[in-house]
């Protein structure tokens, strides 16, 4: 606490002040936490690096919201332990944790200062900066106060880095090893991206300590409905793991299905459901190590898969959309997502499936031009459903097909523009099959090995 309140008089955060009439003073406290939450942008920024060879590196910024400059008048209690005068209270001048505009003012002056440098933000990812020179190019990553830098500008990274220490005080955490609470290796290969020790901490939370493992992560034909068992007491702990659940998927795309289905339950689970996300640690108990490999001799070329499950859901009958992309062999993008509508035929849920594939593929391909990933051909999305690859190609509507009429228009122009071009696929090689149903063990496991998953233990 005494190196906070040093940080917090060197930044000359507030003054002490009496409270003018009609003002009130906001209450504050201590909070000590781990930020523990990450986006995908860390995949694709992985995934270029690692086929160009590119060293990834990781700073911090020190106290970074108290470099934001506070606007509004804004008036704070004392902090406990702090001030001998009970009558006064802090006119804040920075921005501190909890308020409001704090992430926006340190957002800003953190743009600010890079831009400074000759970065520029991406119009695709607020949270990636690029700079290009005739030396190359340099990429970073932010997120709130710790940053990945990449590039093959190798002494404007130097550079940067000194400029970084002259405007903020910086922690400089040298190659990329933890970010987030994922972990990142690297050999001669690729990189390597796990959240082992995470999941050790949710199994312990948990209290799974005995032995038992199973093969997958739900049972064969695992149908969970509302009203299933009996409601639990205290539905704390349920909601907890599934919160911890879903941030594991960043890097467990295998167990991507089956968080989407217990997540669903969060309002009000049973013990059913608590027995389903007791089975997914289980599952993942035995599966401590997999993670995601970003190969060091993939090719760059973009390619998807996209499928459906229709009317999968026993309560309300809507279908699950599932999709990937690859860039190369890497895998950099999925999805287990129930559809906002209910599909009148199979054909309807794919088509459905294939525009949420295709707004992906937009968005991808937009980011990854900004990393200097450019894909002049067709991106190919690959469907195992003939009659949604018919109507994709066929500009006359049918009477059958008006209610997916915008999805046809969203699809098909984007197929008669030469942005994505679609492939049929037999079912046994649809990768995206993983992200929409259960399976047995054989077929889960050539499914997880289609996703060019990898295993790392620790040396």
């Amino acid at each position: 606490m005494t190196e906070e309140l040093q940080a917090l008089e060197k930044t000359h955060t507030w003054d002490l002040v009496d409270l003018p009439p009609g003002k009130s003073a906001i209450g504050c406290k201590w909070v000590y936490k781990i930020k523990t939450k990450s986006d995908g942008s860390i995949e694709r920024l992985l995934a270029i690096a690692a086929v160009h060879q590119w060293p990834l590196f990781q700073m911090d910024v020190k106290n970074a919201f108290l470099n934001g400059d506070l606007t509004e008048e804004v008036y704070m209690q004392a902090p406990p332990g702090y001030s001998d005068c009970p009558d006064k209270v802090c006119l804040l001048r920075r921005a501190l944790y909890g308020l409001k505009q704090a992430p926006r003012a340190w957002f800003a002056k953190f743009s600010s200062i890079v831009h400074q440098f000759g970065f520029s933000s991406s119009s695709h990812d607020t949270a990636l900066f690029i700079r290009r020179s005739d030396k190359g190019m340099i990429l970073l990553l932010l997120y709130v106060d710790d940053m990945i830098i990449t590039g093959d500008d190798h002494s404007g990274i130097s550079d940067f880095k000194l400029f970084l220490h002259q405007q903020f005080e910086m922690k400089d955490l040298g190659h990329l090893s933890y970010f987030l609470g994922l972990e990142v290796s690297s050999d001669s290969t690729g990189y390597y991206l796990s959240q082992a020790k995470y999941a050790s901490d949710l199994l312990s939370r948990a209290g799974l300590t005995d032995t038992k493992v199973v093969s997958t992560p739900l049972e064969m034909n695992a149908r969970l409905t509302p009203l299933d068992g009996t409601p639990l007491r205290d539905a704390t702990l349920y909601r907890q793991l599934v919160g911890s659940l879903v941030y594991l998927t960043v890097t467990r795309p295998d167990i991507a299905h089956a968080v989407h289905l217990v997540s669903q339950f969060l309002s009000a689970p049973h013990s059913t459901h608590y027995a389903a996300v007791l089975h997914i640690l289980r599952y993942i108990k035995g599966t401590m190590f997999h993670g995601l490999h970003f190969s060091a001799h993939s090719t760059l070329n973009l390619c998807a898969y996209s499928d459906a499950d229709w009317a999968g859901d026993p309560t309300n009958r809507r279908s699950t959309t599932g999709f990937c992309f690859f860039l190369g062999d890497s895998l950099i993008s999925w999805r287990s997502k129930k559809q906002h509508i209910v599909s009148r035929s199979s054909t309807e849920a794919e088509y459905r499936a294939l525009a949420d594939t295709t707004s992906e593929l937009l968005a991808l391909r937009w980011l990854l031009e900004d990393m200097g990933v450019t894909h002049s051909s067709p991106t190919v999305i690959h469907c195992d459903n003939h009659s949604a690859i018919q109507i994709a190609h066929n500009d006359v509507f049918h009477e059958r097909t008006k209610h997916i009429e915008i999805d046809c228009h969203l699809v098909r122009h984007h197929l008669s523009a030469g942005i994505l071009h679609l492939l049929p696929v037999s079912s046994s090689d649809q990768t995206a099959d993983i992200f929409t149903k259960t399976f047995p063990p054989g077929r889960f496991r050539d499914l997880v090995s289609k996703l060019k998953m990898a295993s790392v233990k620790p040396p």
